[in-house]
């Protein structure tokens, strides 16, 4: 069923646009990505977004679940998890099973991502030097903020 408005007809359907508009956005679709696939603008997806209240509801809903989701494994990866596991054997023909814990360790990478993330100011890529000091006691900088500022003004003049 589509609804009319004030000049041309919309695309939009009620029927149909809330239910896949969750479905996009638990794919991790983007409001770009949405208007793509429904073959509208950007712009469009903003306005139903605001004139029907069920689409803008189901793309709330389906980010949040999407994300919840996501951040929940990364967490599990980062820290490291088991699980309940039943191993399969063959032996003398026969098909044995056994109930065992299925242990994975923490990962680096997982863990430095929920930690640049959410503890960004210990833990993010990069660190500021100011190199244009008004002090010339250079004696006062520490190592890493003499190299800094070297490494900087090389750049500098290389570009």
């Amino acid at each position: 069923m589509y609804i009319m408005a004030a000049g041309r007809p919309t695309k939009y359907d009620i029927d149909y646009h809330p239910k896949k508009v969750y479905k996009l956005c638990l794919l991790g679709m983007t409001d770009e990505d949405i208007a793509d696939f429904f073959d509208v603008a950007k712009s469009t997806i903003n306005l139903w977004k605001k004139t029907h209240e069920e689409f803008s509801d189901s793309i709330k809903k389906g980010k949040i679940e999407a994300d919840a989701a996501i951040a929940e494994s990364l967490y599990h990866r980062a820290k490291g998890y088991k699980h309940p596991e039943e191993k399969v054997f063959m032996f003398h023909g026969q098909i044995i099973t056994h109930d065992t814990i299925k242990h994975y360790p923490p990962d680096t990478g997982a863990a430095f991502i929920w930690l640049k993330n959410r503890q960004a100011k210990y833990w993010k890529d990069k660190s500021e030097v100011d190199v244009n000091r008004k002090d010339d006691d250079l004696s006062k900088l520490t190592d890493d903020e003499l190299k800094a500022m070297i490494a900087i003004k090389s750049k500098l003049r290389e570009d």
